[in-house]
């Protein structure tokens, strides 16, 4: 399994980069973990857009799903070419029904709802969800391969649901969308140090820290994190591929 951060920052992109998604490649199948602000341009450097085989949504914030609608007009444009004949699939949770009736467009891309505690395979992966705590409806969503797993906190405060949906995963991405010190400004969201604290929780074996805040030292999150998690912990790089191996 190869997994490609493809953007790292949390609320807005970085200067030249871009906010929430990471691909999933695994047996010749390619799936895009959400698609936010800039996303589509950054990820066009690894494969052509007409050979994405499925998206999955965690929620509906814009620096998740900003570049969506971009997407969509990608592969309207690639089906006019004959570059691409098959509908894309964009699974995502139906609890926002006008967001999720936007993923159905012209024939090209097809909303398939995704809940919380649903089990189900996505190409070569068995994927189950769970609601975070979050401002609006969220899903931690965790991808299960023959010989190893993932999961994607996606963004959340601490949650037992998260540390259940996690437990023994052998990758865990966290958000870590701020320093520990700041906290309680931004509720619904997790600090280095907090990312840590699930991980040793979850028993996993590496922790990548994602979300990033495009303030302060973003080292500092790995620093907080090491003090909680015994396991190695990164740093999430945009194009910095991470290697599972079973």
């Amino acid at each position: 399994m190869n997994i490609t951060p493809i953007g790292v920052w949390g609320a807005y992109p970085k200067r030249g980069e871009a906010t929430s998604a990471f691909l999933l490649e695994e047996k010749g199948f390619r799936c895009l973990f959400d698609c936010g602000s800039g996303v589509l341009s950054a990820l066009q450097q690894i494969i052509p857009l007409h050979e994405l085989d499925a998206v999955v949504v965690s929620h509906y914030h814009p620096d998740h799903v900003a570049d969506i609608g971009c997407l969509q007009h990608a592969l309207l444009i690639d089906s006019h070419l004959g570059k691409r004949t098959a509908t894309l699939p964009i699974y995502a949770h139906p609890y926002d029904k006008e967001q999720f009736s936007r993923l159905n467009y012209h024939e090209v891309s097809m909303g398939i709802s995704l809940e919380a505690e649903q089990l189900l395979t996505i190409g070569p992966w068995v994927v189950k969800t769970t609601k975070t705590v979050h401002p609006v409806d969220c899903l931690a969503i965790r991808f299960d391969s023959e010989n190893y797993s993932i999961t994607f906190t996606a963004d959340t405060a601490w949650s037992e649901n998260v540390v259940r949906l996690a437990q023994g995963s052998d990758t865990l991405v966290s958000e870590a969308s701020t320093y520990d010190h700041m906290i309680e400004k931004i509720p619904g969201h997790l600090s280095g140090k907090q990312a840590g604290e699930l991980a040793e929780a979850a028993g996993v074996k590496q922790l990548v820290l994602t979300h990033l805040p495009q303030y302060g030292d973003v080292s500092d999150l790995e620093k907080e994190a090491a003090l909680a998690f015994r396991g190695q912990v990164r740093l999430a790089r945009a194009f910095s591929e991470i290697l599972i191996e079973g």
